[in-house]
């Protein structure tokens, strides 16, 4: 089994949506049970990629006679490198796919700065996680408090000594390691992230990263007006939370020997075709995942890494 990263940077907010709540947000995006760090489901992810290659063919019985449902429509399945990498669905002819998606974890989250006009914000916790499922040199800051934050020499974020991220002015010091912007810089080919990490990087403890990241999404309002009355129509307000634009997601993408096109494909193969897809003029590295498709959310750059 091989594995490498998919990396994904959100360039329009991004909504995976938890469903509907009753509290202060009707449609909050998924978050993990115990840091409240925002994810994006492996299945999310990889239902995006799939849809990548649409190839379907019909489906035969063990007779070799087309099959067809309940309702007399043809049952279709994948076929060719679609069926190679994302297996098959039919039950007369089931077969798993040879890519594997993780959830998609954030590593580094966009703040407002007084500053610098923004600061990506990332903490212990998060590149401690990307190390462990990278193996990459070490990514260790020490300890940190809740009133400081770890920036580089030259920082765009500085301000007479201090950073002020949303409405907390924190002490700033200028000993963030050279070796966790090396690291992270070649994550992202986006024009943003790649011209503006190490001026707007900021390292932060748990407890502040974890404040900001359930508490500095975006909060949009829906609303739905009636032609007639030329207000709200009942029940059509309500309002959706967003990760911002600029934020970076990473997830560990395993892939497995499998058989497509009657033959045996290595994994090696499964990385290639994904990485010629992404390298198609056609989709150009840039994918939509998540709600509402048709009014720009969800854009994001990806890479394999």
């Amino acid at each position: 089994m091989k594995q490498k990263i998919l990396t994904i940077f959100t360039r329009t907010p991004l909504h995976v949506g938890a469903g509907s709540s009753v509290g202060a947000v009707d449609q909050p995006i998924i978050r993990e049970r115990h840091t409240r760090f925002p994810v994006i489901p492996g299945s999310s992810i990889k239902g995006v990629m799939a849809d990548l290659w649409p190839e379907r063919e019909q489906a035969k019985d063990k007779e070799g006679k087309p099959r067809v449902n309940k309702d007399g429509k043809p049952v279709m399945t994948r076929v060719g490198d679609g069926r190679f990498l994302f297996g098959s669905d039919d039950a007369n002819n089931a077969a798993a796919g040879a890519i594997m998606v993780g959830e998609a974890r954030i590593l580094a989250f966009p703040v407002r700065s007084a500053k610098g006009c923004f600061a990506w914000l990332t903490c212990p916790l998060a590149l401690s996680r990307f190390q462990r499922d990278t193996g990459c040199a070490s990514l260790e800051t020490g300890a940190l408090s809740d009133e400081q934050a770890l920036v580089s020499e030259g920082s765009s974020l500085l301000l007479d000594g201090k950073v002020v991220f949303e409405e907390y002015a924190l002490d700033a010091t200028t000993t963030l390691s050279p070796t966790i912007v090396d690291t992270l810089a070649p994550l992202c080919s986006d024009s943003v992230w790649v011209n503006d990490l190490k001026k707007q990087l900021a390292v932060v403890s748990n407890d502040l990263f974890a404040y900001f990241v359930e508490n500095a999404c975006e909060v949009a309002q829906h609303i739905k007006i009636d032609d007639e009355s030329g207000v709200v129509q009942e029940g059509a307000l309500f309002n959706q939370e967003n990760v911002p634009s600029e934020a970076l997601f990473y997830s560990v993408v395993a892939a497995q020997d499998g058989k497509g096109n009657d033959k045996e494909r290595p994994a090696t193969e499964a990385f290639d075709l994904l990485q010629a897809k992404f390298n198609d003029s056609s989709v150009g590295n840039l994918l939509q995942i998540g709600a509402d498709l048709t009014t720009g959310l969800g854009w994001c750059s990806v890479k394999i890494v």
